[in-house]
């Protein structure tokens, strides 16, 4: 096999702050992993600014005038952490035999990549970096990730748990991917979806070095019905499944009602009642719910906009 030319994707999003010791490290990983054979050396790290309001891409900018090896692109606005990634994955397919993603904090260990690109040549088109453990996380975020990656097993999506979007991926399989034209992305479902050769590599997740996790709470419940209304129909299902449930009860009461009306009792009723019409009204809000997320992700994707729009970029 010949030596590979590797790109490295990171997606930015106001990261002035811990930009220049991403740089230093990604450059001294690239330095390297070429001069021990491993990559050649027409190998790039790609920033991506994903429409920035801090100093990232003027950072970008100066790191590209003063290293051959570092790339940019520049999005008009911010699209998304999914979409800064995919612009730079349909950029560097043109030039890269292997790209490799990982975020711009670098929490995600470089340390393995050397490993990622053993696993490359030795036949895996796609390597998973896999966190050991969610130690470092709070009790809050580790029980739902957990209970995240449960329920996408449970609705039939083949995710990878405790991967996020830590990868390597070979020229074949990302010309693969970057056939899906989804609108509504959510990249760590789609790329097992490939079925090709894959392998995993295993680290401890680090501290963010500066700056604020670009990650809350809010993105990440946003980021997981992605997930879940790209990939699956279950939800759907499960509505049905609950009507005919709720039409099994009905019956139940009904019956229940003709029998003490027969027996001469006075049905108490109002509590009751009242209850079964705020439980039942409450999931039927919750299933117009649902059903409107379906169809508010099919409006997006009928209108055919494009996915991004690349502002500037250097080569």
């Amino acid at each position: 096999m010949k030596v590979p030319t590797l790109y490295i994707i990171v997606p930015c999003y106001n990261e002035e702050a811990i930009l220049p010791s991403t740089h230093r490290l990604l450059s001294d990983k690239l330095t390297q992993l070429t001069s021990t054979g491993k990559i050649s050396s027409e190998s790039r790290i790609m920033f991506v600014d994903d429409g920035s309001t801090d100093q990232t891409w003027n950072l970008i900018k100066e790191f590209h005038d003063l290293n051959p090896a570092v790339c940019g692109i520049k999005l008009s606005h911010n699209f998304g952490h999914q979409y800064a990634l995919l612009s730079g994955m349909e950029t560097a397919c043109k030039k890269a035999d292997a790209i490799i993603s990982i975020d711009a904090d670098l929490q995600d260990d470089i340390g393995v990549m050397a490993e990622m690109l053993e696993k490359y040549e030795a036949g895996a088109d796609v390597v998973y970096g896999v966190r050991k453990n969610r130690s470092s996380d709070t009790f809050l975020k580790r029980f739902t990730a957990q209970f995240f990656y449960k329920m996408m097993k449970k609705m039939g999506v083949d995710t990878i748990y405790n991967h996020a979007d830590y990868r390597l991926m070979s020229h074949r399989a990302l010309k693969a991917m970057l056939k899906y034209r989804e609108r509504n992305l959510y990249l760590r479902g789609i790329v097992p979806l490939l079925g090709y050769p894959n392998a995993q590599v295993y680290y401890d997740r680090k501290e963010r070095l500066a700056g604020e996790s670009k990650y809350p709470l809010k993105r990440m419940l946003h980021l997981a019905m992605d997930g879940i209304t790209s990939l699956s129909a279950y939800p759907l299902h499960l509505l049905l499944m609950m009507g005919f449930l709720f039409l099994v009860v009905a019956i139940i009461i009904f019956i229940y009602v003709i029998y003490r009306f027969a027996i001469g009792e006075v049905v108490p009723g109002w509590a009751s009642l009242m209850l079964s019409i705020w439980f039942v009204g409450g999931c039927i809000l919750l299933g117009l719910g649902i059903v409107g997320e379906y169809i508010g992700k099919i409006y997006i994707e009928v209108k055919g906009r494009p996915r991004y729009e690349i502002e500037e970029e250097l080569p």
